[in-house]
């Protein structure tokens, strides 16, 4: 499959009262077509601000975003708007996404109106076919969204972003605010979705039960940084690094017969702000050794498309 979006060192620092928060730190991955990367971590990792700077929602510190073969970390605004068509986002709250004065139809109609793609008459036939295509009754056009539950509302952020035909979405926890029978409704429909439109996601979220239903590879964050990026199932099956570990025996399993040996994730999290040389998940770590106090790791590949940033991930993990 070929290469639809590349991330070279990509950078995020917010200037605040204390010095630079390092949101994203030297961030490096690639995803092909028709693939759905899932970026997990706990919340104010950077998982959100990744994916708004993949898309130019926000401007990089320092790095590239490379799509579709083309350099766009610098576009102008004219090619910027030209760029919308092929990527979008599916927002985290369906209620806050849309704007409480307009109606189903013309919330999901409003990028066909922006890019002057159809008439009148062809929009609503368009807007009823979108909305066919997401599981929303054609009953609900001329609702407001304050009528409707959070699963409908879901459906009317992702029919919106689907408008275009885009061939890239970021989907920012587009489930976290749902119930988990509703949640269920929506990955699978963003999967038949992708399967019919052979769309690319990143799909950004906490939820790892979620992640594992949804992607081809994840990619583990920690403070601004990579700490593990491999495909789904070996990540699932066999996790090198320390906090992957933690995250993934937190994990309930349903069965009293079950026996799981329970990684604890220690301390607090310590501040993205001015981030000392050393290793970001250090005061969490029961592995963490001199030279994790005094020198950050590198992300580096440790077997065949499985990367981890550790320095100890060869002696914890027996390699």
């Amino acid at each position: 499959m070929a290469e639809i979006v590349r991330v070279e060192h990509l950078k995020k620092y917010f200037s605040t009262s204390s010095g630079l928060l390092h949101a994203v730190d030297d961030v490096t991955f690639t995803i092909n077509e028709r693939e759905t990367l899932g970026v997990v971590g706990e919340s104010g990792c950077g998982k959100s601000t990744l994916g708004r700077l993949v898309l130019k929602l926000l401007e990089p510190t320092e790095g590239k975003v490379i799509f579709r073969g083309k350099d766009i970390t610098n576009i102008k605004e004219r090619e910027s708007k030209e760029l919308r068509k092929e990527m979008q986002i599916i927002f985290q709250d369906p209620y806050s996404s849309l704007n409480p004065r307009l109606n189903v139809a013309d919330l999901i109609g409003d990028p066909l109106k922006v890019y002057r793609l159809y008439n009148k008459r062809t929009i609503e036939e368009k807007v009823y076919e979108l909305m066919d295509k997401v599981g929303l009754a054609r009953r609900f056009a001329y609702s407001y969204p304050h009528e409707l539950d959070g699963g409908r509302r879901q459906r009317i952020g992702v029919a919106r972003a689907m408008a275009l035909s885009p061939k890239f979405i970021v989907c920012d926890e587009p489930v976290s605010a749902l119930d988990v029978s509703i949640q269920a409704q929506i990955l699978n429909m963003l999967q038949d979705l992708q399967e019919e439109q052979d769309l690319t996601y990143i799909f950004v979220t906490h939820d790892l039960s979620v992640v594992k239903h949804i992607s081809t590879a994840i990619l583990v964050m920690y403070l601004g940084v990579m700490v593990e990026k491999c495909e789904s199932k070996q990540l699932f099956n066999a996790p090198l690094h320390p906090y992957t570990k933690g995250l993934l025996s937190a994990i309930p399993i349903p069965s009293i017969d079950h026996e799981k040996r329970k990684v604890e994730l220690l301390g607090e999290l310590t501040s993205p702000i001015e981030p000392k040389n050393e290793c970001r998940f250090l005061a969490r770590c029961q592995y963490a050794t001199d030279i994790c106090r005094n020198e950050a790791p590198i992300y580096e590949e440790i077997e065949p498309d499985h990367f981890v940033t550790c320095h100890n991930v060869r002696k914890i993990n027996n390699l």
